[in-house]
């Protein structure tokens, strides 16, 4: 209704302004034929000088409405990427309290056996959250590298928790070069502690990491566990938010599948890669 209003307004000021500049304003000697009789408000001169002026209408509202949509695009876009950033950081700040929590517990049992390990743990875990704390901060993206130094610390802290365990870690790629978003693969080695560690005093994990074709990571864990009735391979709250990170990231561009073969918990992870410049 309002827009309706202003276009009747906008030709009414257009008939007024023209009709006073062509009979009123311009004099004798520059258009002679303007002291002719006319009859500024008859219907058929109405018609005309507002179809005349119609078109000059038309192109300034298209440039008005062209410009006021281009702002909400942008406003729009602005606003979509802020809630994609304040999902992702929430779901990054969600695994980190679980990871640390896990390691705390750790820390706990260890204690409780007045074991001589403890030290060594604090100081694998100082490292881990220096790199969480100030390595990663707002960075969407890290190197690969770092993520397996990473993983390494954390294996190293799960050694000193389990009495016998084998873990090996096989790169079978050139990985220099390779960012990906950080702490997405160690919950998914949280995940084989936490599958393996049931029941289970030979623990073996198998890490795979292998760049496909240069520009898909794949990044593989397998462990072994002992069926029970207690073994539920459910995908936890880690997982859970790992994928919902993965969702917002990739969105269809990833997979990650996880299933059981000849007693082994196997999970795979494959996600498109950034190359450092």
């Amino acid at each position: 209704m309002k827009y309706t209003i202003a276009l009747l307004f906008s030709l009414t000021m257009v008939y007024l302004l023209k009709t006073g500049l062509t009979y009123y304003i311009i004099s004798e000697n520059i258009w002679p034929e303007a002291n002719r009789e006319y009859k500024p408000f008859e219907i058929n001169h109405i018609i005309a000088v507002c179809i005349g002026e119609l078109y000059v209408l038309a192109m300034a509202s298209s440039v008005y409405l062209t410009l006021t949509w281009l702002k909400e695009r942008d406003r729009n876009k602005t606003l979509i990427e802020e809630q994609f950033k304040i999902k992702l950081k929430y779901l990054k700040n969600q695994i980190q309290p679980h990871f640390f929590f896990n390691t705390l517990n750790n820390l706990y049992a260890l204690s409780l056996e007045s074991s001589d390990k403890v030290p060594d743990v604090i100081i694998k875990l100082s490292q881990l959250m220096e790199y969480v704390l100030y390595d990663i901060e707002e960075n969407t993206v890290v190197p690969l590298i770092k993520e397996i130094n990473y993983i390494q610390n954390y294996i190293e802290i799960e050694k000193l928790r389990f009495e016998k365990i084998e873990v090996s870690i096989n790169i079978e790629s050139n990985i220099d070069d390779v960012m990906v978003p950080p702490l997405l693969l160690i919950t998914l080695l949280e995940n084989a502690f936490k599958h393996g560690g049931i029941n289970n005093q030979n623990l073996k994990i198998k890490v795979n990491c292998k760049i496909i074709n240069g520009s898909i990571l794949r990044f593989e864990i397998l462990n072994n566990f002992v069926l029970s009735q207690n073994f539920n391979p459910k995908i936890g709250i880690g997982l859970k938010n790992t994928k919902k990170r993965l969702e917002l990231i990739f969105k269809n561009k990833y997979t990650l599948d996880h299933k059981i073969k000849f007693n082994y918990y196997i999970i795979s992870l494959q996600i498109p890669i950034n190359n450092e410049d």
